[in-house]
Protein backbone atom coordinates (compact mmCIF):
# COMPACT_ATOMS: atom_id res chain seq x y z
CA UNK A 1 0.00 0.00 0.00
CA UNK A 2 2.40 2.56 -1.15
CA UNK A 3 -0.06 5.55 -0.86
CA UNK A 4 -1.79 4.60 2.40
CA UNK A 5 -0.59 8.12 3.95
CA UNK A 6 -2.83 10.29 0.83
CA UNK A 7 -5.21 10.82 2.12
CA UNK A 8 -4.32 11.69 5.60
CA UNK A 9 -2.29 14.92 4.21
CA UNK A 10 -4.96 17.25 5.16
CA UNK A 11 -7.25 14.76 7.26
CA UNK A 12 -4.60 15.51 10.43
CA UNK A 13 -3.30 13.66 13.04
CA UNK A 14 -6.61 11.77 14.03
CA UNK A 15 -7.24 10.65 10.79
CA UNK A 16 -3.86 9.29 10.23
CA UNK A 17 -3.87 7.35 12.86
CA UNK A 18 -7.25 6.10 11.83
CA UNK A 19 -6.35 5.23 8.48
CA UNK A 20 -3.03 3.36 9.70
CA UNK A 21 -5.20 1.47 12.17
CA UNK A 22 -7.85 0.20 9.57
CA UNK A 23 -4.90 -0.63 6.92
CA UNK A 24 -3.48 -3.30 9.72
CA UNK A 25 -6.54 -4.74 9.81
CA UNK A 26 -7.28 -7.91 7.55
CA UNK A 27 -10.11 -7.67 4.97
CA UNK A 28 -12.59 -9.03 6.44
CA UNK A 29 -12.78 -7.09 9.32
CA UNK A 30 -12.15 -3.81 6.82
CA UNK A 31 -14.92 -4.65 4.38
CA UNK A 32 -17.25 -5.56 7.57
CA UNK A 33 -16.61 -2.03 9.40
CA UNK A 34 -17.26 -0.01 6.22
CA UNK A 35 -20.44 -1.71 5.84
CA UNK A 36 -21.14 -1.29 9.22
CA UNK A 37 -20.11 2.88 8.57
CA UNK A 38 -22.30 2.64 5.69
CA UNK A 39 -25.49 1.19 7.91
CA UNK A 40 -24.84 3.65 11.14
CA UNK A 41 -25.24 6.57 7.86
CA UNK A 42 -28.42 4.87 7.01
CA UNK A 43 -29.58 4.93 10.38
CA UNK A 44 -28.86 8.54 10.65
CA UNK A 45 -30.75 8.99 7.50
CA UNK A 46 -33.75 6.87 9.47
CA UNK A 47 -32.81 8.97 12.51
CA UNK A 48 -34.94 12.29 10.86
CA UNK A 49 -38.29 10.65 11.71
CA UNK A 50 -37.41 12.20 15.49
CA UNK A 51 -37.56 15.63 13.98
CA UNK A 52 -39.34 15.93 10.56
CA UNK A 53 -43.10 14.31 10.77
CA UNK A 54 -43.12 14.43 6.34
CA UNK A 55 -40.40 15.77 3.77
CA UNK A 56 -40.71 17.88 0.70
CA UNK A 57 -41.12 15.46 -2.29
CA UNK A 58 -38.62 18.21 -4.03
CA UNK A 59 -35.78 17.03 -1.30
CA UNK A 60 -36.72 13.25 -1.99
CA UNK A 61 -36.34 13.38 -5.46
CA UNK A 62 -32.93 15.63 -4.89
CA UNK A 63 -32.00 12.90 -2.51
CA UNK A 64 -32.83 10.53 -4.93
CA UNK A 65 -31.02 11.81 -7.67
CA UNK A 66 -27.97 12.03 -5.67
CA UNK A 67 -27.56 8.60 -4.91
CA UNK A 68 -28.04 7.50 -8.32
CA UNK A 69 -25.01 9.61 -9.69
CA UNK A 70 -22.89 8.16 -6.73
CA UNK A 71 -23.83 4.63 -8.09
CA UNK A 72 -23.04 5.30 -11.65
CA UNK A 73 -19.77 7.13 -10.59
CA UNK A 74 -18.95 4.32 -8.37
CA UNK A 75 -20.17 1.47 -10.80
CA UNK A 76 -17.22 2.85 -13.58
CA UNK A 77 -14.21 4.80 -11.12
CA UNK A 78 -14.11 1.87 -8.14
CA UNK A 79 -15.56 -1.25 -10.20
CA UNK A 80 -15.62 -1.47 -14.33
CA UNK A 81 -12.31 0.05 -14.51
CA UNK A 82 -10.68 -1.68 -12.25
CA UNK A 83 -12.23 -4.70 -13.70
CA UNK A 84 -11.17 -4.19 -16.88
CA UNK A 85 -7.16 -3.58 -16.40
CA UNK A 86 -6.78 -6.47 -13.67
CA UNK A 87 -8.10 -8.58 -16.80
CA UNK A 88 -5.83 -7.22 -19.12
CA UNK A 89 -3.03 -7.88 -16.57
CA UNK A 90 -4.24 -11.55 -15.97
CA UNK A 91 -3.89 -11.88 -20.63
CA UNK A 92 -7.03 -12.11 -20.88
CA UNK A 93 -9.06 -9.86 -23.39
CA UNK A 94 -10.09 -6.63 -21.39
CA UNK A 95 -13.51 -6.52 -21.83
CA UNK A 96 -14.20 -9.67 -21.45
CA UNK A 97 -14.48 -10.82 -17.56
CA UNK A 98 -15.88 -7.18 -16.81
CA UNK A 99 -18.54 -8.12 -19.49
CA UNK A 100 -19.76 -11.22 -17.94
CA UNK A 101 -19.43 -10.26 -14.66
CA UNK A 102 -21.71 -7.00 -15.39
CA UNK A 103 -24.35 -8.99 -17.35
CA UNK A 104 -24.82 -11.31 -14.67
CA UNK A 105 -24.68 -8.84 -12.35
CA UNK A 106 -27.98 -7.44 -13.62
CA UNK A 107 -29.64 -10.77 -14.75
CA UNK A 108 -29.19 -11.48 -10.56
CA UNK A 109 -31.26 -7.88 -9.43
CA UNK A 110 -33.44 -8.74 -12.04
CA UNK A 111 -33.93 -12.28 -10.39
CA UNK A 112 -34.15 -10.79 -7.42
CA UNK A 113 -36.29 -7.78 -8.74
CA UNK A 114 -39.05 -10.74 -9.82
CA UNK A 115 -38.84 -12.84 -6.61
CA UNK A 116 -38.57 -11.02 -3.97
CA UNK A 117 -41.68 -8.94 -2.62
CA UNK A 118 -40.87 -5.09 -2.33
CA UNK A 119 -42.53 -1.73 -2.56
CA UNK A 120 -40.48 1.23 -3.74
CA UNK A 121 -40.75 4.85 -1.94
CA UNK A 122 -43.96 6.63 -3.14
CA UNK A 123 -45.96 3.95 -5.08
CA UNK A 124 -49.17 2.40 -3.47
CA UNK A 125 -49.24 -0.96 -1.73
CA UNK A 126 -51.08 -1.74 -4.82
CA UNK A 127 -48.01 -1.61 -6.83
CA UNK A 128 -45.79 -4.00 -5.05
CA UNK A 129 -43.33 -6.26 -7.33
CA UNK A 130 -42.28 -9.51 -6.68
CA UNK A 131 -44.48 -12.46 -5.58
CA UNK A 132 -47.52 -11.57 -4.47
CA UNK A 133 -47.87 -11.30 -0.56
CA UNK A 134 -50.01 -9.67 2.15
CA UNK A 135 -47.00 -8.50 3.56
CA UNK A 136 -47.58 -5.00 5.08
CA UNK A 137 -46.68 -1.82 3.33
CA UNK A 138 -44.10 -0.98 6.00
CA UNK A 139 -42.12 -4.38 5.08
CA UNK A 140 -42.04 -4.01 1.67
CA UNK A 141 -40.93 -0.64 1.82
CA UNK A 142 -37.56 -1.77 3.80
CA UNK A 143 -37.25 -4.67 1.25
CA UNK A 144 -37.36 -2.35 -1.75
CA UNK A 145 -34.33 -0.62 -0.08
CA UNK A 146 -32.69 -4.20 1.24
CA UNK A 147 -32.86 -4.85 -2.64
CA UNK A 148 -30.01 -2.40 -3.99
CA UNK A 149 -28.38 -2.72 -0.68
CA UNK A 150 -27.13 -6.23 -1.43
CA UNK A 151 -24.97 -5.22 -4.54
CA UNK A 152 -23.73 -1.96 -2.56
CA UNK A 153 -21.96 -4.36 0.31
CA UNK A 154 -20.97 -6.89 -2.69
CA UNK A 155 -19.11 -3.86 -4.33
CA UNK A 156 -17.29 -2.74 -0.89
CA UNK A 157 -16.48 -6.41 -0.06
CA UNK A 158 -14.97 -7.20 -3.35
CA UNK A 159 -13.12 -3.60 -2.98
CA UNK A 160 -11.70 -4.80 -0.01
CA UNK A 161 -10.80 -7.97 -0.59
CA UNK A 162 -9.03 -6.80 -4.00
CA UNK A 163 -6.84 -4.89 -1.51
CA UNK A 164 -6.63 -7.70 0.93
CA UNK A 165 -5.26 -10.29 -1.81
CA UNK A 166 -2.84 -7.53 -2.59
CA UNK A 167 -4.07 -7.41 -6.20
CA UNK A 168 -1.94 -4.24 -8.56
CA UNK A 169 -3.69 -1.22 -8.44
CA UNK A 170 -5.98 -2.18 -5.86
CA UNK A 171 -5.77 0.59 -2.98
CA UNK A 172 -7.12 0.78 0.84
CA UNK A 173 -8.07 4.61 -0.23
CA UNK A 174 -10.24 3.43 -3.12
CA UNK A 175 -12.37 0.95 -1.10
CA UNK A 176 -12.84 3.90 1.52
CA UNK A 177 -13.72 6.22 -1.41
CA UNK A 178 -16.16 3.72 -2.52
CA UNK A 179 -17.63 3.28 0.81
CA UNK A 180 -17.60 6.57 2.13
CA UNK A 181 -19.73 7.51 -1.40
CA UNK A 182 -21.78 4.47 -0.78
CA UNK A 183 -22.38 5.60 3.00
CA UNK A 184 -23.36 9.71 1.41
CA UNK A 185 -26.40 8.03 -0.73
CA UNK A 186 -27.49 5.76 2.00
CA UNK A 187 -28.62 8.52 4.12
CA UNK A 188 -31.57 9.76 1.99
CA UNK A 189 -32.76 5.99 1.74
CA UNK A 190 -32.98 5.84 5.98
CA UNK A 191 -35.25 8.98 5.20
CA UNK A 192 -37.13 7.31 2.82
CA UNK A 193 -38.71 4.77 4.81
CA UNK A 194 -39.06 6.13 8.45
CA UNK A 195 -40.45 9.14 7.18
CA UNK A 196 -42.86 7.93 5.11
CA UNK A 197 -44.18 5.38 7.57
CA UNK A 198 -44.18 7.89 10.63
CA UNK A 199 -46.56 9.76 8.17
CA UNK A 200 -48.62 6.78 7.79
CA UNK A 201 -49.41 6.78 11.36
CA UNK A 202 -46.08 4.16 12.88
CA UNK A 203 -44.53 5.79 16.00
CA UNK A 204 -40.90 7.13 15.59
CA UNK A 205 -39.42 4.56 17.08
CA UNK A 206 -40.49 2.11 14.83
CA UNK A 207 -39.99 3.98 11.81
CA UNK A 208 -36.70 4.55 12.79
CA UNK A 209 -35.95 1.12 13.25
CA UNK A 210 -37.50 -0.06 9.92
CA UNK A 211 -35.89 2.82 8.00
CA UNK A 212 -31.98 1.42 9.74
CA UNK A 213 -32.97 -1.97 9.28
CA UNK A 214 -32.51 -1.69 5.12
CA UNK A 215 -28.60 -1.96 5.19
CA UNK A 216 -28.21 -4.37 7.99
CA UNK A 217 -27.92 -6.88 5.08
CA UNK A 218 -24.78 -4.45 3.52
CA UNK A 219 -22.62 -6.05 6.63
CA UNK A 220 -23.17 -9.88 5.37
CA UNK A 221 -22.44 -8.73 1.71
CA UNK A 222 -19.68 -7.63 2.35
CA UNK A 223 -17.93 -9.96 4.24
CA UNK A 224 -19.03 -12.65 1.60
CA UNK A 225 -17.84 -10.46 -1.29
CA UNK A 226 -14.26 -10.01 0.47
CA UNK A 227 -13.61 -13.99 1.97
CA UNK A 228 -14.69 -14.89 -1.95
CA UNK A 229 -12.67 -12.67 -4.20
CA UNK A 230 -9.54 -13.61 -1.29
CA UNK A 231 -10.62 -17.01 -1.81
CA UNK A 232 -10.65 -17.27 -5.27
CA UNK A 233 -8.66 -13.99 -6.69
CA UNK A 234 -9.44 -15.47 -10.45
CA UNK A 235 -13.08 -13.93 -9.25
CA UNK A 236 -11.86 -10.34 -9.20
CA UNK A 237 -12.47 -8.93 -12.50
CA UNK A 238 -15.59 -10.90 -12.59
CA UNK A 239 -17.01 -10.40 -8.92
CA UNK A 240 -16.02 -6.09 -9.35
CA UNK A 241 -18.13 -6.07 -12.64
CA UNK A 242 -21.03 -8.26 -11.51
CA UNK A 243 -21.31 -5.49 -8.41
CA UNK A 244 -21.45 -2.68 -11.16
CA UNK A 245 -23.87 -4.52 -13.37
CA UNK A 246 -26.18 -5.05 -9.94
CA UNK A 247 -25.84 -1.14 -9.18
CA UNK A 248 -26.64 -0.45 -12.53
CA UNK A 249 -29.75 -2.03 -12.49
CA UNK A 250 -30.79 -0.34 -8.91
CA UNK A 251 -29.92 3.08 -10.70
CA UNK A 252 -32.27 2.92 -13.78
CA UNK A 253 -34.83 0.21 -12.42
CA UNK A 254 -35.29 2.64 -9.04
CA UNK A 255 -33.59 5.37 -8.39
CA UNK A 256 -33.92 7.11 -11.32
CA UNK A 257 -37.55 6.70 -12.06
CA UNK A 258 -38.24 7.26 -8.36
CA UNK A 259 -36.40 10.56 -9.05
CA UNK A 260 -39.02 11.61 -11.67
CA UNK A 261 -41.91 10.94 -9.94
CA UNK A 262 -42.83 14.52 -8.19
CA UNK A 263 -41.70 15.90 -11.43
CA UNK A 264 -38.80 17.85 -10.01
CA UNK A 265 -36.83 16.46 -13.29
CA UNK A 266 -34.27 19.35 -13.17
CA UNK A 267 -33.68 19.04 -9.61
CA UNK A 268 -33.34 15.18 -9.73
CA UNK A 269 -31.07 15.42 -12.73
CA UNK A 270 -28.99 18.37 -11.23
CA UNK A 271 -28.37 16.55 -8.69
CA UNK A 272 -27.97 13.08 -9.90
CA UNK A 273 -24.80 15.12 -11.72
CA UNK A 274 -23.85 16.20 -7.93
CA UNK A 275 -23.56 12.65 -6.83
CA UNK A 276 -21.51 11.38 -10.29
CA UNK A 277 -18.95 14.46 -9.13
CA UNK A 278 -19.04 13.58 -5.91
CA UNK A 279 -17.95 9.89 -5.87
CA UNK A 280 -15.29 10.49 -8.82
CA UNK A 281 -13.84 13.22 -7.19
CA UNK A 282 -13.27 10.82 -3.78
CA UNK A 283 -12.40 7.75 -6.08
CA UNK A 284 -9.77 9.66 -7.73
CA UNK A 285 -7.96 11.74 -5.09
CA UNK A 286 -8.21 8.32 -2.41
CA UNK A 287 -7.35 6.37 -4.75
Amino acid sequence: MPRAATPCACGGAAHFFMFEWLAQQNALTQAFLATMFTWFVTALGAGLVFIFRGYSRRVLDAMMGFAAGVMIAASFWSLLAPAIQLAEQNGSAGWLPPLIGFLLGGAFLLALDQLLPHLHVGLARSQAEGIKTSWQRSVLLVLAITLHNIPEGLAIGVAFGAVGAGIPGATLGSAIALALGIGLQNFPEGTAVSVPLHRDGMSRTRAFLYGQASALVEPLAAVLGAFAVITVTGLLPYALAFAAGAMIFVVVEELIPESQLGKNTDIATTFTLLGFAVMMTLDVALG
